[in-house]
């Protein structure tokens, strides 16, 4: 059986690495899954998703020139649905605009949001609270860093040093 690109086969894993693992194919060759191929989530360990022998369902991305084998194991399944675990509640819907100007529902090509709804891709309202703390206060500490460098500069230049 000849891999072609975008062929989903079987394979066998025959070794792994920090930054991937090799899987043994049906005509004989083998191929790379890298780290990031592995699963939908944060792979830190490869060690913790596949096993060697493991049998694996892998996708062909590429072939290069010299006949490497881009493979991906989590592009071999559909993807997973994302749950949608938006809060109800929240910030007050009303009539909320983006940055240009325009008021959502009449952005193109994107559903207008509920309201009560925070945008976003985690659509957590408390962290976006604390975002907004946290640019207060960095401002007002960036400002207050300028005040006192502006304070030293002058007091470099007229000491009288030259």
């Amino acid at each position: 059986m000849q891999v072609e690109v975008g062929a989903v086969v079987e394979g066998t894993v025959t070794g792994i690495t920090k930054f991937g693992a090799f899987v043994s194919l049906p005509d004989g060759r083998s191929g790379l899954v890298h780290i990031s191929e592995i699963a939908n989530t944060y792979v830190n360990d490869v060690n913790e998703f596949l096993k060697l022998g493991d049998k694996v369902k892998v996708r062909v991305l590429a072939i290069t020139p010299d006949g490497k084998i881009n493979l991906s194991i989590k592009k071999a399944e559909p993807a997973p649905e994302r749950p949608n675990n938006r809060p109800m509640g929240g910030r007050s819907g009303g009539s909320r605009l983006n940055n240009g100007g325009a008021p959502r529902a009449a952005r193109p090509n994107r559903p207008a949001q509920p309201a009560g709804q925070v945008s976003g891709p985690s659509g957590d309202a408390a962290f976006e609270d604390r975002l907004k703390q946290f640019m207060q206060e960095s401002d007002s500490r960036m400002a207050g860093n300028r005040l006192y460098s502006d304070r030293t500069r002058g007091r470099r230049r007229g000491s009288g040093r030259g």
